[in-house]
């Protein structure tokens, strides 16, 4: 398996479980949430999928603050954008799109 394919495999398998948690979030805690977004972004870290990781931090983030129930699902609309990306630059504009929704 080569770079690019390990690369996709790993965006898929991302996605994957971003999906599920935005489709589980009602139900999840809201340290379970943290846990598993904290997860995904050392993984996409890792990966140097900048915008994953920002994605997933401020999700982590959110999980634990009052109004998470809405905030979280709100910030992971965004999950295609972030995977499709791989560059800082586009991790500034998600979270900037992120800050936007939120106020």
């Amino acid at each position: 398996m080569n770079v690019t394919d390990s690369l996709n495999q790993l965006r898929a398998e991302l996605g994957s479980r971003l999906t599920e948690i935005r489709d589980r979030a009602d139900r999840l805690s809201p340290l379970d949430i943290y846990r598993r977004m904290d997860i995904i972004r050392e993984e996409a870290g890792n990966a140097g999928l900048f915008a994953v990781e920002g994605l997933a931090h401020r999700s982590a983030q959110l999980a634990l603050l009052p109004g998470c129930r809405v905030t979280v699902p709100a910030c992971l609309e965004h999950v295609a954008d972030a995977l499709a990306s791989g560059s800082a630059e586009d991790r500034q504009t998600i979270l900037a799109a992120v800050a936007l929704r939120m106020h």
